[in-house]
C-alpha cells in the first residue's frame, strides 16, 4: 500500500493545471481550504465536488492512480464518519438497533465533516501531483517575498517545505522495504494481538530514522558540494510567468465562492 501513496509525488503531464504558475495553484488550494468551511448544506457540498473533480479532470493525472493512493486517507474518513454516527446524538432517531441509535444530526455531520477532509486531500493532493517540488518552492518564496524586508527566512522555510514534501514518498518506500525484510524474518505486523503488533513497530522505526539521518547527511554534502549558500544572489532558470489560464483559474473560484454563498443555509 505505502508503494501506492501520493503525497509528494509529481506526476509529468502535459494539462492545464500542470501549466499553470505555481503561485496560482498555491492560491486557489489556500482559498479553496477557507471556502470548503462555507458549506453547509447538499448543494453547496455538491458544487465542492463537482469543482475538485473538475480540476482532477483537467489535471489528466489517472483517476485510478489518485484514489489508490488515498487509501490510507479513507480510513481516517471512515474513523471519522463512524466517530460522528457513534458520538452525536442531536435530532430525531433515523435508525435504532438495541442500544446503537443514529441521530439525523450524527449522520448529517458525519457525511459532510469527512466529505470536507476529502476534498482538503484530494485538491492538496492535485497541488502536488502536478506541480514540481522546485516550482512549489519558488512559488511560495515569491509570493513570501515581502516578509524578506522583516528579515523572515522565506528562501529558507520553502526550501525546507519542499524537501519535506520530496522526502515523504521516499521514506514511505524506504518504509516498506523495511518492512517486507522484518516481515521475512518472521516479524508480524498485521495479526496477532494489538500489543505485540505495537511492540513490531520497534524494530521498524530504528532502521527508518538511521536511513533518515543517512538521506539527510548525503543531502546536505550533495548541496554544499554544489555550492548553495543560501538564497542571496541565486539566480534561477525557469522564470515565473502568471498567464490567463492563472486568472480564469482564480475567477472559477471565486464563482464557486459565490454560488456557496448564495446557496448557503
Amino acid at each position: 500500500m505505502m508503494e501506492k501513496m501520493i503525497f509528494g509525488r509529481y506526476v509529468p503531464a502535459d494539462s492545464v493545471i500542470h501549466r499553470m504558475d505555481p503561485r496560482s495553484k498555491l492560491i486557489i488550494v489556500l482559498l479553496f481550504v477557507c471556502v470548503v468551511f462555507i458549506a453547509n448544506n447538499a448543494i453547496t457540498y455538491g458544487a465542492l465536488v463537482v469543482y475538485t473533480l473538475l480540476m482532477l479532470a483537467m489535471s489528466k493525472v489517472p483517476m485510478r492512480f489518485v484514489f489508490g493512493g488515498l487509501k490510507l486517507v479513507f480510513i481516517l474518513i471512515i474513523f471519522t464518519f463512524l466517530m460522528h454516527i457513534f458520538l452525536t446524538r442531536e435530532g430525531p432517531i433515523i435508525f435504532e438497533l438495541g442500544w446503537f441509535k443514529v441521530y439525523e444530526e450524527g449522520l448529517r455531520q458525519g457525511i459532510f465533516i469527512s466529505l470536507r477532509f476529502f476534498l482538503l486531500i484530494l485538491i492538496t493532493s492535485i497541488l502536488t501531483l502536478t506541480t514540481a517540488p522546485i516550482a512549489i518552492t519558488d512559488g511560495l518564496e515569491s509570493l513570501l517575498g515581502p516578509l524578506k524586508k522583516l528579515k523572515f527566512p522565506v528562501h529558507e522555510l520553502a526550501l525546507m517545505m519542499s524537501i519535506a514534501l520530496r522526502f515523504i514518498p521516499t521514506l514511505m518506500e524506504e518504509t516498506d522495504k523495511i518492512m517486507k525484510a522484518q516481515s521475512a524474518r518472521g516479524v508480524e505486523f498485521s495479526s496477532g494481538p494489538v500489543k505485540d503488533r505495537v511492540m513490531a513497530i520497534i524494530p521498524l522505526l530504528i532502521p527508518l530514522f538511521v536511513s533518515s539521518f543517512k538521506r539527510a547527511e548525503e543531502l546536505a554534502t550533495a548541496m554544499e558540494a554544489r555550492g548553495y549558500r543560501g538564497g542571496d544572489g541565486r539566480t534561477r532558470y525557469r522564470k515565473l510567468v502568471w498567464s490567463v489560464i492563472d486568472t480564469l483559474m482564480l475567477l472559477l473560484l471565486l464563482a464557486l465562492t459565490i454560488l456557496l454563498i448564495i446557496f448557503r443555509t
